[in-house]
């Protein structure tokens, strides 16, 4: 079914489930010229299906995988639709976690969610802290997901002794990122809602809950870098990782954390709108804060490049540049 006739040389081949989203378009684009990269897209290969991942991994024969495959969505997704959100991806992760196993991948990289550790954990929030407490419950079925996704790189690492990872980024944002109104998180949510209320010179524009949330925001291409130095690591301190907790996790944190409606100030501000901002406290909230320790990458030499301000400029131009008919 998939042409193995390219891959008959012994090049190095990564493959980026999820290859074509936010953080899998940025890992693509940034991964070093001695790594062929493998990508497909949902048309060419369903992942929820197990027979089709088998088989495209049999074949391309990649030595990593990094899993940034996800069906995702803010809140109101995240809360309408709990089913899609856990069984989807709980077939995601499973069909290709196994399969990289039953195919000998050297090394694998899943892409966790800082919202699968406890709504009360305490902050900055260590890797000790997962399976500590109950997640938030506006997106505990992606979260659980999540959660089950690391038991089974933990499981495999102790029955088959492979080397698999789990990274937990803090809330990515960038080019490529996904602006559909029902599905879309909180930096590009406002973009696409800020971009629109300037167009049509909206007088006021209220934005969810009460603003007081604080949101710890990473550019994606510095979430890119990091797990490329993970992923680059010698064999040695890769298994020190796996090694240094119960969980084979590690935290990718921004350092730098704003409120929701200081957010809101700050994209309106970029975008040029100039209309009233409000708050609406009789919706939810979500999760009061969710900052990560980030002192296991800082301690490898990581940290991130973009501010804020700059990141979001950059996120808009990219925005303006695929939607010209919103601007």
């Amino acid at each position: 079914m998939f042409n193995s006739d390219q891959h008959s040389s012994p090049e190095k081949r990564l493959y980026v489930a999820g290859g074509h989203g936010l953080l899998g378009a940025a890992i693509s684009r940034t991964v070093s010229d001695e790594w062929t990269t493998l990508i497909s897209s949902r048309k060419e290969l369903n992942l929820q299906d197990p027979a089709l991942v088998d088989s495209f991994i049999q074949v391309k024969r990649p030595q990593r995988v990094i899993v940034a495959a996800a069906r995702v969505g803010g809140i109101h997704a995240n809360s309408t639709y709990p089913v899609e959100f856990l069984a989807d991806n709980l077939a995601i992760y499973t069909n290709v976690i196994e399969s990289a196993r039953r195919a000998g991948v050297e090394r694998l990289i899943f892409v966790g969610s800082n919202c699968s550790y406890p709504r009360a954990a305490p902050q900055p929030i260590a890797e000790a802290s997962l399976f500590q407490g109950e997640v938030e419950p506006t997106n505990s079925a992606f979260a659980m997901a999540k959660l089950a996704a690391i038991e089974l790189c933990r499981a495999c690492n102790q029955q088959y002794g492979t080397r698999y990872l789990a990274v937990m980024p803090t809330s990515l944002y960038g080019p490529g990122d996904n602006y559909d109104p029902a599905n879309s998180h909180v930096a590009a949510a406002m973009i696409r809602r800020f971009v629109k209320a300037a167009k049509d010179r909206t007088p006021v524009e209220t934005i969810w809950g009460s603003g007081t949330p604080l949101r710890e925001l990473l550019y994606v291409d510095d979430c890119a870098a990091a797990i490329h130095l993970l992923a680059d690591l010698p064999d040695a301190q890769f298994d020190a990782l796996l090694a240094a907790s119960r969980y084979p996790v590690i935290n990718i944190g921004g350092g730098t954390e704003v409120s929701i409606l200081k957010l809101a100030q700050k994209v309106a501000d970029i975008v040029g709108y100039t209309g009233e901002i409000r708050t609406d406290p009789a919706k939810p909230d979500g999760v009061p804060r969710k900052l990560l320790d980030n002192s296991r990458m800082a301690a490898l030499g990581w940290q991130a490049k973009v501010s804020l301000d700059e990141g979001l400029r950059l996120a808009l131009a990219d925005y303006r540049a695929r939607y010209p008919a919103n601007d």
